[in-house]
């Protein structure tokens, strides 16, 4: 990838010696096909039973688990309902009214206008942001995960500055597996540039380093809710 205004890094020109040695071109079509070839025609590893069985729900199962990790889950029909739920979630939990969001198209659209004092931001977090509100590029079931990719439309900062984290998730977008989930990512994104991070966050961030005791928050959020909406 390049710099911004086109300045070519060291990566660039060594990827560009491998394909001139090979006597390859950037982005060929061909070799682009080729390669997707070989994923798909390398055989997958069983997937859990809990997720594998005809007729599992894989949005209850998705539920599920990610409550178990200590989330809290909110099912929603759509974007009008998500500003009532996030700010009943914020009063809840005694967090003032206000978070800071990317420039992803639906949560730019979420209208908090109806809840008097709601305060939203836009851009990467800044140090005193209290709530970060993300949109997931996958739900994955078999372990209750959201794959969140990186960029100015999901800062990755939003969901490792707030002491809590909002992410939405779309319901047609919660798969059964990990493979699911990169297979997905593959087909959307691997014809553009791909997302420099995916983030996999299951819970609100915990650690047991110190005398083997868990501690809610040492490395990120102290809260996490997920939003699953059936609008988007």
């Amino acid at each position: 990838m390049s710099h911004p205004g086109g300045a070519k890094t060291s990566r660039d020109s060594i990827l560009s010696k491998i394909r001139a040695s090979l006597g390859a071109t950037q982005n060929d079509p061909a070799r682009l096909a080729a390669a997707e070839k070989r994923l798909i025609a390398k055989p997958r590893a069983a997937p859990p039973q809990r997720v594998a069985a005809a007729g599992t729900d894989l949005v209850a199962r998705f539920k599920e688990e990610l409550q178990r990790q200590l989330a809290t889950v909110v099912e929603t029909a759509g974007a009008p309902e998500i500003p009532a739920v996030i700010a009943e979630y914020l009063r809840a939990n005694n967090q003032p009214l206000r978070l800071r969001h990317g420039n992803d198209p639906y949560l730019s659209s979420l209208d908090f206008a109806e809840t008097p004092g709601f305060k939203t931001f836009q851009g990467r977090a800044a140090p005193d942001d209290t709530t970060g509100l993300s949109a997931a590029f996958a739900g994955i079931a078999e372990t209750g995960t959201m794959a969140l990719t990186s960029g100015a439309d999901n800062p990755v900062t939003l969901g490792f500055l707030p002491d809590t984290h909002i992410i939405v998730v779309p319901q047609s977008r919660i798969v059964a597996t990990f493979e699911d989930a990169f297979a997905r990512l593959r087909q959307e994104r691997g014809h553009t540039p791909m997302p420099r991070t995916l983030n996999l966050i299951s819970g609100p961030s915990r650690t047991a380093d110190i005398g083997g005791r868990i501690v809610i928050g040492a490395h990120g959020p102290r809260r996490l809710l997920a939003i699953i909406t059936g609008d988007h």
